[in-house]
């Protein structure tokens, strides 16, 4: 088993999936770290990478006018950042910065896209897995908003 595909197979976001499946999307897929301070990907910018936490830890944020940055959530070992590149217009719609030095599994969007339209059945299982993040954000999202201007 390559090094990537066993990474993948170890991280939660890929329990209970198909080994033909990491195997496809193992293709797409690089070990990347990020030093404490730096961004995975600016709000804003074009959204092209899906990330899978494995060490460290990560602030979702957004950026309020007139005021620093609010931090939506921290996302540790396990934790999935970025799915903005599943829909037009293809930018993010949050920052991610490292908040401690981290390291993460990085899959290329667009190759992850052309891999779904190959298998349907791993497609279907990567969007439904990326929608349960989505609806977890959603709602962390909502609280932090109800905290700041409470």
């Amino acid at each position: 088993m390559s090094k990537i595909k066993e990474s993948m197979a170890e991280h939660p976001f890929f329990k209970d999936f198909k080994a033909s499946h990491l195997e496809l999307l193992a293709e797409c897929a690089s070990h990347v770290h990020f030093k404490k301070g730096s961004y995975l990907f600016r709000e804003g910018e074009t959204a092209d990478w899906l990330y899978l936490i494995r060490e460290g830890k990560v602030v979702v944020e957004t950026q309020m006018p007139g005021r620093d940055p609010l931090a939506i959530m921290t996302i540790g070992k396990g934790g999935v950042v970025g799915w903005s590149w599943l829909f037009p217009p293809y930018r993010w719609h949050f920052g991610a910065r490292a908040v401690e030095d981290a390291s993460a599994i990085a899959f290329d969007a667009k190759c992850v896209l052309a891999k779904c339209r190959e298998d349907y059945e791993m497609g279907y299982e990567l969007m439904w897995r990326c929608a349960y993040v989505m609806g977890e954000r959603l709602q962390a999202t909502r609280l932090q908003l109800l905290n700041a201007f409470s």
